[in-house]
Formats: structure tokens, C-alpha cells, sequence
């Protein structure tokens, strides 16, 4: 156990360096900073002194090595734009896209694992073949498309639901959260029902069919033949084996939510850290591009190592492995 997670751990640092190269490719090579910080009127003299400040006189590798403390002291620069820092905008922005994908995955996770059971042990039946029928649609279709039905029918057409925006939030020891808000539930619906509808398809569709593998399996047979109850054999057997890989697909979805909620956010303007990268590609604000870049990176890094910790607590024979 100690030997796998020491390995998890040097692969982590690797896969971080790896990262922070690219952000620091980023900053050194996208844009120019001495541009964009210096008045318009500023002379050369003043513009060689600024490439000074910010260390853009030294060579590359003494950069990067200052690039690297400065992350690892936890700062993250200053935006271009805002003539903020870095880490205080994610800061800001972090609880509204956490709390977005936490109610996103919750949905998809709910939704899709029943679903997906219930086309394995039912997968003749009407109701079995619409479910599929559907779930093909919600692959299929583009998020933005989804979030802007959701808009016409909910909000323009009902107006049951705000259209866009966080509703009102609570400070709660620093953190601004909507869950404690009605308006708050309210502006949360449609997103995250935007964001976890291919999740939800895509959970169903793997459920069932990892559920259909394991009740062809050697063993599922010879528990019905021992005369096992079917419920254990459905449940207990056949569900767990079949929730391995779905363990990997959540953990990195979960990320990739994280990530990639980009397009949700925008439709529906929520302002989290998806809206927010949007916002500094529009203004080249490369500080917050790259910090986003490695926040990214360090949370599919975490994910990882969580589901590879997960692995070993849901599967046995890993655990006598790698003791």
C-alpha cells in the first residue's frame, strides 16, 4: 500500500512539472507582458526597467526556477485585467463552480446508476428502450444546445426559473454559498441540470453494460445455482464488480466538469471559474490562463490518486497486492 501511493506520489510530481512547464511557456511566450502592464505613453527606459521587475531580463532557466517558487509559495501572479491577484479572483470564483459540479455529479450519479441497473436486468422492456433511446440523445447533443432549451422553456416560456446568474448568496466562513438561499436552489437547477446530463447518459449506458457483462459471469451462474437470493446476486455480486470501471469514469468526469464547465457557465452566466478563464482568453490575461491551466492540472492529479486509493478499498485483491 505505502509502495503504490510513493509511486502515485513521484507520478504526481512528474505529471505537475510537466504542467507548470506549459503554464510557464504560457506566460514567457503568449503575449507580452511589458506591453500590456506599461502605459501606452511609457518610454523604452521605463519599458527595459518593468522586463526587469518582472525578471524577464534573465535567462530562461533562472525564469523558470523563479516561475516554480513563486507557484509554490502560492503566487500565482497578477491579472492583467483585473490588477488583482491571481489566486484571491479563483478564490472568488472557485465556490460557485464546486458547488455547480457537486450538484451535477450527485444528479448524474443518482440518476444514472438506477437507470443503468434497471436496462441490464430489464433490457427487453418498453421502458428499458426508451431509457436508451433517450440516452442516445443526451450524448449526442451539444451542451450549449441543452442549456439554451432548458433557457426557452424554463425561463422564457414558463418563467419558472432565472435564465442566468447565482442568486443570493451567504458568506459561510468565507465562502459564499447559494445552498442556503431560495433564489440560490433556484439559479442552480438549470446548470447543473445542463451539466450533468451527459454525465447521467453516460454513467447509465456504462452501468449497464458492465451490469450485463457480470450477469453472464461464471460466478453470477454459480450463485444461481446455489440458489442465492436474487436480490444479493443483483446487487451485492453484479453491481459492485460492475461499479469498478465507473468509479474511474466519475473520478475523472469530475474533473473533467471542473475543467470543461466552460460552456454551461457561459450560457447560463455563472460565475465561477469557468466564466472567469472565458473572460482572460477575450483579454489575453495570461497570469489567470495559466493559473487555471495548473489548477486544472492538480486537480485530474488529485482525482487520480483518490481513485486509485478508492480501487484499492472497493477491490480486496488489490489491497493483498500491493502489500
Amino acid at each position: 500500500m505505502i509502495r503504490a501511493l510513493t509511486s502515485r506520489l513521484i507520478q504526481a510530481v512528474l505529471v505537475m512539472l510537466v504542467v507548470t512547464g506549459c503554464a510557464f511557456l504560457m506566460f514567457r511566450y503568449v503575449g507580452d507582458p511589458v506591453r500590456v502592464l506599461s502605459r501606452e505613453d511609457a518610454t523604452q527606459e521605463e519599458k527595459a526597467e518593468l522586463a526587469r521587475n518582472l525578471g524577464l531580463d534573465q535567462p530562461v532557466p533562472i525564469q523558470y526556477a523563479r516561475f516554480l517558487k513563486r507557484i509554490v509559495s502560492g503566487d500565482l501572479g497578477v491579472s492583467f485585467r483585473n490588477q488583482r491577484p491571481v489566486s484571491a479572483l479563483l478564490a472568488e470564483r472557485l465556490p460557485a463552480t464546486l458547488e455547480l459540479v457537486f450538484v451535477a455529479t450527485l444528479l448524474a450519479l443518482s440518476m444514472g446508476i438506477p437507470l443503468g441497473v434497471y436496462c441490464a436486468l430489464k433490457p427487453d422492456s418498453f421502458l428499458a428502450r426508451i431509457i436508451q433511446a433517450i440516452s442516445l440523445i443526451g450524448v449526442s447533443m451539444p451542451t450549449f444546445v441543452t442549456g439554451i432549451l432548458l433557457i426557452l422553456i424554463f425561463a422564457v416560456s414558463l418563467g419558472w426559473l432565472p435564465s442566468f446568474g447565482r442568486g443570493q448568496t451567504v458568506n459561510v466562513l468565507g465562502w459564499q454559498t447559494g445552498f442556503l438561499t431560495s433564489s440560490g436552489w433556484r439559479a442552480l437547477i438549470l446548470p447543473s441540470i445542463t451539466l450533468a446530463l451527459y454525465q447521467t447518459t453516460l454513467i447509465m449506458r456504462l452501468v449497464r453494460s458492465e451490469m450485463i457483462d457480470a450477469l453472464s459471469s461464471d460466478y453470477v451462474r454459480y450463485a444461481k445455482a446455489r440458489g442465492l437470493p436474487s436480490s444479493y446476486i443483483h446487487f451485492k455480486l453484479a453491481l459492485r464488480n460492475a461499479l469498478m470501471p465507473v468509479i474511474t469514469v466519475t473520478g475523472l468526469q469530475i474533473g473533467a466538469l471542473i475543467a470543461f464547465a466552460i460552456v454551461t457557465e457561459t450560457v447560463f452566466q455563472w460565475p465561477g471559474m469557468g466564466l472567469l478563464f472565458i473572460q482572460s482568453v477575450s483579454f489575453v490575461d495570461i497570469p489567470v490562463m495559466a493559473a487555471y491551466l495548473l489548477f486544472v492540472g492538480l486537480l485530474f492529479v488529485a482525482i487520480n490518486m483518490v481513485v486509485d486509493l478508492i480501487y484499492v478499498i472497493v477491490d480486496p485483491r488489490l489491497r493483498t497486492r500491493s502489500l
